[in-house]
């Protein structure tokens, strides 16, 4: 059986600054301004990687007046754990029963 983990996610939360919005939001909902506060990173940097999250649906945004709120989506970080999880099974199944291709 091959196991894959979605790459395109993999991207995704591969850069340090989406992955430190992940953590924060994994803690708390939060709006831009106080993602901006926590990460010191710039407001329009920030919405770019923002909408690079909500596209690969791994955030959901909540209108508030004027601002917009986010959350994580912990359904897509257990989907993408559990494709590692997987993965893991499969590489100690391989490991128990000495699997190996043969050089020709």
């Amino acid at each position: 059986m091959m196991t894959s983990v979605d790459t395109d996610l993999i991207r995704v939360l591969a850069d340090p600054l989406r992955l430190r919005i992940v953590t924060l939001l994994a803690h708390e909902t939060l709006c831009t301004t106080h993602l901006v506060e926590e990460t010191g990173a710039k407001q329009t940097n920030l919405s770019n990687h923002l909408k690079v999250l909500r596209e690969a649906g791994v955030v959901e945004t909540e209108p508030c007046g004027r601002f917009t709120y986010y959350r994580l989506r912990p359904e897509v970080i257990g989907a993408l754990a559990g494709q590692f999880s997987d993965l893991a099974e499969t590489a100690r199944n391989t490991a128990e029963a000495n699997l190996k291709r043969s050089c020709p």
